[in-house]
């Protein structure tokens, strides 16, 4: 084991897999907190009580998590504030954020903070739900309690309350395929 696990440990820290997490000198991880395998947390970081990290989760430099805050696996999370009760399950980008309490991340989520020569911060409001594979143009607000819908990009901000459809209709070019290209054609 990491020698510099055993005093998040003895403080009520539990770590599942020592062998395979890296937490940065000057972490600080609240009690109750699971820390499952795979799991890199860089400096400048701090976890309330609670919590669950990983698997496979990466917390970069200026990160605030609350209490009873999930990153699930696959989840990155950098510069940013997560409010007490976030949720963010699997496969999801954070970075450069305001995340409030009570806000659930929906598989596949991605603040998209950088422009191409700035990055921006995106902001989502307390009890707010991010639809699954939806991309938050930054910088962009998502009202409390507002919803985005599934596959959405979303660009301009979203209200209190609302549910943002960002997506375009599908189209089907009928017979589109030739024939040869078609399985047993």
């Amino acid at each position: 084991m990491r020698e510099n696990l055993q005093p998040y440990i003895d403080n009520g820290v539990t770590i599942t897999d020592p062998a395979t997490t890296f937490i940065a000198p000057g972490v600080t991880i609240g009690r109750g907190t699971v820390i499952l395998p795979f799991v890199v947390i860089q400096k400048d970081v701090s976890v309330g009580e609670g919590c669950e990290i990983g698997p496979f989760s990466h917390i970069r430099p200026g990160v605030a998590l609350g209490n009873k805050v999930k990153v699930g696996a696959f989840v990155e999370v950098k510069n940013s504030t997560l409010g007490d009760g976030t949720h963010a399950g699997h496969l999801t980008y954070v970075g450069d954020s305001d995340v409030g309490k009570n806000v659930n991340f929906g598989c596949g989520t991605v603040t998209v903070n950088y422009d191409g020569v700035r990055k921006h911060r995106t902001v989502i409001e307390d009890g707010a739900f991010i639809g699954c594979n939806t991309n938050l143009v930054a910088p962009v607000t998502v009202g409390a309690g507002a919803y985005t819908a599934a596959g959405s990009t979303v660009t301009e901000d979203v209200p209190p309350d609302a549910l943002a459809v960002a997506r375009a209709r599908q189209v089907n070019k009928e017979n589109w395929t030739k024939p040869k290209d078609r399985p047993n054609g």
